[in-house]
């Protein structure tokens, strides 16, 4: 029997009411280990040292938090081979990208470091005579972190690394697919010089633990990546405390591929950015919106690529696709596979389970075309490596198609025309906008996030994390006559 994985409870580390098992989807004979589940009793503990905790962080300085988050950082990036292919072996991407992800994770807690010396606050003259005003930000206080289990360790890190730079206790419930990442990113940030009970794994399920953390009266901000019905049921019992919350939740994003478009540039963005990732990624373009002069052309060439898309094994050197995460999301997978056929798309390649030498989740990356906006399979985020082409007429049908849903989060351009490329990102209702880019692929050091039902609240990354990480503190100061 494997060892049980621990959390980490009000500073140690302890097992749980019980433990789930953790499988490899590429071989789900293999036995990644076995994964403590915490109890609400111990949630309630942690709490508690957390805020006390917090305090003393606060206390602590600048430069305690910008050292910590410096060694969070470069150990993440060191070790980035190490973890990545851990990544990859429970959450099913390519090794590649499993250690790019842990690399990327590493760059967020440098780039928060150097944030915590960046605090810099405002000063005024009150409109009274003989007084001074001081505006600065402090830390929002105790912070529950709610991540997803496709991007386990950079998801997490774009919310721990600014919640302790502005000087947040956390509270981290992490996906329960991908457990192991998030022990081991824990056991890093449990190593460094922090108050004990700072920082807290609380591993289980999201209807118990998850449920009792958010509706805590405890934590004083919740930032939560995940679906839209769990997002917005979030909202609501954080609304009962007045919580303030963060949620990143579904898309439906679309890449508009113009008449005169770079064939070539537009199949590598819409291949890249559908199926990259097993089509498991929030930006992925699972819409693409194709001018009628071009459209015969760019279906023929998008075929093509997605049937040379490898599905393997996702520690083997030629895999380019992943196995879905889960059994279960690849029957769901399926389900809409059989809607899209339902519905009059025809599927012309893919988006079948398929067998490889290890027992896995295996799915073809799969093309639609003949469909409409109007259909359920352009209108819900499907999460599979699944792409519909919607064939339009010209350039007021294709923005009008874009904007034509209840997400706003990426949406993409493939055009020569600086003219469209300007007038487009002007007026995709989208919060990211790329241009003869895929959908899919984002900076750190700039603001993420998007419209609609795809993001409520401040935005993630870059400075404009700070919006949600702080609070802010108005001190007016008479100083009085000199002697």
């Amino acid at each position: 029997m494997s060892e049980v994985n621990l959390n980490l409870i009000a500073g140690q580390w302890v097992a749980g009411e019980s433990t789930i098992e953790n499988r490899n989807p590429s071989d789900v004979t293999d036995l990644i280990g076995l994964y403590a589940q915490a109890s609400t009793a111990q949630l309630h503990d942690t709490l508690l040292k957390a805020q006390v905790a917090q305090q003393v962080w606060e206390a602590g300085g600048i430069e305690q938090r910008y050292s910590v988050l410096m060694a969070i950082g470069n150990e993440l990036m060191a070790r980035a081979e190490e973890l990545g292919s851990l990544l990859s072996r429970e959450e099913g991407k390519p090794l590649a990208e499993g250690k790019g992800e842990v690399y990327r994770a590493g760059q967020f807690f440098t780039y928060y470091a150097a944030e915590t010396l960046r605090q810099t606050g405002d000063t005024a003259d009150s409109v009274r005579a003989g007084i001074e005003i001081d505006v600065r930000r402090e830390a929002a206080g105790v912070v529950a972190v709610i991540s997803p289990w496709n991007f386990p360790t950079a998801t997490a890190a774009w919310k721990i690394a600014p919640a302790l730079a502005f000087g947040n206790a956390v509270v981290w419930k992490p996906a329960n697919l991908t457990p192991a990442s998030a022990v081991a990113l824990t056991e890093i940030i449990e190593r460094q010089d922090i108050p004990a009970g700072l920082f807290s794994l609380v591993m289980g399920p999201g209807s118990s633990v998850g449920r009792q953390l958010i509706e805590s009266p405890l934590i004083n901000a919740v930032s939560f990546t995940g679906s839209v019905p769990v997002g917005k049921g979030i909202a609501a019992a954080a609304a009962a405390n007045l919580t303030r919350v963060q949620l990143e939740m579904g898309s439906k994003n679309a890449l508009v591929v113009m008449d005169d478009a770079d064939i070539d540039l537009a199949v590598a963005s819409a291949v890249g950015g559908a199926f990259g990732g097993t089509g498991q990624k929030c930006t992925a373009s699972s819409r693409l919106v194709v001018h009628e002069a071009v459209h015969d052309t760019f279906v023929e060439k998008l075929i093509a690529g997605a049937e040379a898309m490898h599905v393997g094994h996702a520690l083997h050197a030629d895999t380019q696709i992943g196995p879905v995460v889960s059994e279960q999301q690849l029957n769901e997978n399926l389900a809409w596979v059989e809607t899209g056929k339902k519905e009059g798309a025809e599927l012309v390649t893919g988006g079948e389970r398929v067998e490889r030498s290890t027992p896995g989740n295996y799915m073809t990356p799969g093309v639609f075309v003949n469909t409409t906006n109007t259909m359920e399979i352009n209108r819900e985020e499907m999460f599979a490596p699944l792409a519909a082409v919607i064939k339009v007429a010209g350039y007021e049908e294709a923005l009008a198609t874009v904007n034509d849903t209840r997400f706003g989060l990426t949406s993409g351009i493939i055009t020569r025309s600086l003219s469209r490329a300007t007038h487009f990102r002007r007026q995709a209702k989208t919060g990211c906008v790329m241009v003869n880019l895929a959908t899919a692929g984002t900076d750190y050091h700039v603001p993420f996030g998007g419209r609609g039902d795809s993001s409520y609240g401040p935005r993630e990354q870059g400075s404009y994390a700070r919006e949600f990480y702080t609070t802010v503190k108005t001190a007016y100061i008479s100083a009085g006559q000199p002697d």
